[in-house]
């Protein structure tokens, strides 16, 4: 990856959920790992380890503290839970898998695949009030020991780079599990990322 302490904040997406491999909206339901996302989540605390963070920053959503453990015992670090770290409200569509809602709202569906910032789930929070919410949370993370690393979502991801570039990356409408990626759009377009195959964050 290069230059581990180049930038101050990173992000790691959490690791695989059945939910992530099935291709079904979790929203901020309480998903546990899988045996895989375990593997990937142990992966990624030796990727993370030369980089010296100083805080350890996560979700509360279960997928992500588990996650965060895993990471908390490696680096010797405590976590800080930030509730605005959590992914998007997924509302209506909550445990429905994606097939499910491209067959009913196909309009809707491909307003959400693309990352639209106008969209909202039905029921649920728009990508607009999550960059809003991530944004404060982010800012909280550089205020306080650097280097970071903050455990959370791949729409949480997508929101924090949008922020930053003042526009959409297609390379990060899909960030792989267990992926670490600067919180830095210029420099996340150029390094590898790590983690497993790219899933559509749910």
């Amino acid at each position: 990856m290069g230059g581990p302490n180049q930038t101050q904040v990173y992000l790691a997406r959490h690791g695989q959920t059945a939910y992530n491999h099935e291709g079904r909206f979790q929203g901020q339901l309480p998903v546990p790992l899988d045996e895989t996302g375990l593997a990937q989540a142990a992966e990624l605390a030796e990727r993370a380890l030369p980089y010296g963070f100083l805080a350890l920053w996560s979700s509360p959503l279960l997928r992500a503290r588990e996650t965060a453990e895993v990471l908390a015992r490696r680096l010797a670090l405590p976590i800080r839970a930030d509730d605005r770290l959590m992914e998007t409200d997924a509302g209506d569509w909550t445990d429905l898998s994606f097939a499910e809602v491209r067959g009913r709202e196909p309009r809707a569906f491909d307003a959400f695949a693309a990352g639209d910032p106008a969209f909202a789930f039905p029921g649920g929070e728009s990508f607009a009030a999550q960059e809003v919410r991530v944004a404060a949370a982010l800012e909280h993370v550089e205020a306080g020991p650097l280097p970071a690393l903050v455990v959370c979502h791949g729409m949480v991801i997508r929101a924090a780079l949008r922020r930053r570039a003042g526009h959409r990356d297609e390379r990060f409408e899909r960030v792989a599990n267990a992926a670490l990626v600067p919180l830095d759009p210029h420099r996340a377009e150029r390094v590898e990322l790590g983690g497993g195959a790219a899933t559509m964050p749910s």
